[in-house]
């Protein structure tokens, strides 16, 4: 396994990979490693010759009050993750390496990133898309792989990704859980037992409406107010809304196509997110 800091090293090792035939998957991260970035780089692995995966803390999609300075860090670990995990090349950047000085050009989403997330974290996707557009550019896969747990990133992503003609296939991989089933999270860390064990309730919350919607339940409010009760022991709900999956508007009551309940709550001063798909096989 490589571990490279320079795009123009980066470069130099994928032309022999690409001249090679070889496929290149692509796994983007910002490091403290779980097996939720497991799961996406055994599936890079399963379908492609070379995995390669970048470990950044992307200052531009922080707010001015959010969590960069603290966001947790450990190469060290994250690179035996990688090697046990069967990883080709790290691409471990400086900020400098990704913004140089006098940087000034921005990838600016639209309409998908305004809601949800986008509503309470302005510039948030626009420094996401800009930072995955930089990589795609400097890595140049042939796949690229995201969790579900991010689903709105990846809507952001795929739209991207088409708009802007990338030849990238984006694959989207199931979220991974605890077996309590709290979604994984490089921030579940900040959370203190008594708010580990509260925040169960955003699982617990989103898998009830699952449950009420495989019995056969279709009113957008009766999901969503099932899954607020639970919520009740979060400190701050930021907002619980069922949107379908294709644009993030406010899914039609009664629902007739999948739709994905999303949600955003603080437990502690940790600020967390989930989501589930509602979908169904027609008859």
């Amino acid at each position: 396994m490589k571990v490279i800091t320079k795009v123009a090293e980066l470069r130099r090792a994928l032309a022999d990979v690409r001249n090679a035939e070889k496929r290149i998957g692509f796994v983007p991260t910002m490091g403290y490693l779980h097996d939720g970035h497991l799961a996406l780089i055994s599936a890079s692995r399963e379908h492609c010759d070379v995995t390669v995966v970048s470990i950044f803390v992307n200052p531009t999609q922080f707010g001015p009050n959010e969590d960069l300075s603290r966001y947790p860090r450990d190469f060290a670990r994250d690179e035996a993750l990688c090697g046990s995990a069967g990883v080709s090349i790290i691409f471990a950047p400086s900020a400098e390496e990704i913004y140089p000085a006098q940087f000034e050009s921005f990838v600016e989403p639209g309409e998908l990133a305004k809601p949800l997330c986008g509503a309470f974290r302005p510039g948030h996707f626009r420094g996401v898309a800009t930072v995955v557009c930089k990589l795609f550019n400097m890595v140049q896969p042939d796949v690229a792989y995201f969790g579900q747990k991010d689903f709105q990133q990846c809507a952001v992503i795929r739209r991207m990704t088409v708009d802007l003609n990338l030849p990238i296939e984006i694959v989207t991989v199931p979220t991974v859980r605890e077996p309590d089933g709290l979604a994984m999270s490089s921030r579940n860390r900040y959370l203190c037992p008594e708010e580990r064990d509260r925040s169960l309730a955003i699982s617990r919350g989103l898998f009830a409406a699952a449950h009420e919607f495989a019995s056969g339940e279709r009113d957008a409010a009766t999901l969503i107010a099932l899954a607020r009760r639970h919520l009740e022991r979060v400190d701050r709900l930021q907002y619980l809304e069922l949107v379908d999956p294709g644009t993030l508007r406010i899914a039609d009551s009664p629902l007739r196509y999948p739709a994905v309940l999303c949600v955003a709550a603080y437990v502690g001063s940790t600020r967390l997110i989930d989501n589930v798909v509602l979908s169904w096989s027609p008859s």
